[in-house]
């Protein structure tokens, strides 16, 4: 029989294989992100851009034609909805997820800073108070700019989720090479977020709504969880008010999905939603009762 020397010792083993894996040992969710983006013929590299070198999956079949870029989110979030201090690198990264998904000819996935290979070298801040900062978005600029220039690339499609989906509404308002924009479970409003979750605001970050006015031409479609607790509606509300009259706008609340769950097995039905400026012009914009979240109850024996 083991004894309790040994029940003890096993025990401070597995913890401190736990911590490792949270802390100081990425190289788990960077064999995730080869194992999705492998088998769809995407290709790693890392991108040289300012401060930082953004990890990269790519796949360019058709130069000379318009890529689809993903950004992917935040990374891990504490129980009171700030960023993970110890290591931002997705266990989950939903946006390569949604790329993998994707059919068309030129597919890019970026992480963001810090992410991947990134974590070393790189200073906290920039996935914490600064991950939208100037800095930030000048290193994606310039990632966007080499893609460019090294695919012969006439514009971009830009996809965001989370926490790049914020990245994404202010690249495509800097930009005049963005062809329509997509988010799913976006931070919109950072103030808003941060009001809601009752957290210190992003004083080192640039917000996505002060960006809006210059977007109401871009055509663009954005998604909200039905069961999403970390992005509520009125993040979005935020942002669509700040927009201002448009015809460029769509939105969808999908009922089943969470922050992170139920959008990569609807992403291929959702890609149809083909963002236009077509429709008639929206001043404001009136937002339906959120549904009723989903519970589950168990199944309970049959009484005899």
């Amino acid at each position: 029989m083991m004894n309790t020397k040994n029940i003890l010792l096993g025990l401070v083993t597995l913890a401190s294989l736990s911590a490792c894996d949270h802390i100081s040992k990425p190289y788990m969710r960077e064999e995730v992100a080869d194992r999705l983006a492998h088998p769809v013929w995407m290709v790693e590299r890392e991108i040289p851009a300012g401060l930082f070198s953004l990890t990269a999956y790519e796949r360019m079949h058709e130069p000379g034609d318009p890529a689809t870029i993903y950004i992917e989110g935040d990374g891990l979030l504490t129980a009171d909805f700030r960023m993970d201090s110890k290591n931002p690198t997705p266990r989950n990264p939903v946006s390569l997820h949604l790329a993998t998904k994707d059919k068309s000819e030129n597919i890019a996935w970026i992480a963001r800073p810090c992410q991947y290979y990134g974590i070393d070298d790189c200073d906290e801040a920039y996935w914490g108070n600064e991950h939208f900062s100037p800095e930030v978005l000048s290193a994606y600029n310039t990632a966007l700019d080499e893609i460019k220039k090294r695919y012969d690339i006439t514009g971009f499609d830009l996809v965001g989720f989370d926490g790049g989906g914020a990245v994404a509404a202010i690249l495509a308002a800097q930009r005049t090479d963005v062809l329509s924009l997509r988010t799913v479970a976006a931070n919109l409003d950072t103030a808003v977020y941060a009001k809601e979750h009752e957290i210190a605001p992003l004083t080192g970050s640039l917000n996505p709504v002060d960006f809006a006015p210059n977007l109401a031409d871009v055509p663009q479609t954005h998604y909200i969880g039905g069961q999403d607790e970390v992005i509520s509606p009125a993040v979005l509300h935020s942002y669509l008010q700040a927009v201002g009259l448009s015809n460029c706008i769509q939105y969808r609340f999908i009922q089943e999905a969470e922050h992170e769950q139920g959008w990569v097995e609807k992403w291929p039905e959702l890609l149809l939603d083909v963002p236009t400026c077509t429709g008639p012009v929206v001043e404001e914009y009136e937002f339906e009762p959120m549904p009723e979240p989903i519970h589950i109850m168990p199944e309970t024996p049959d009484k005899k």
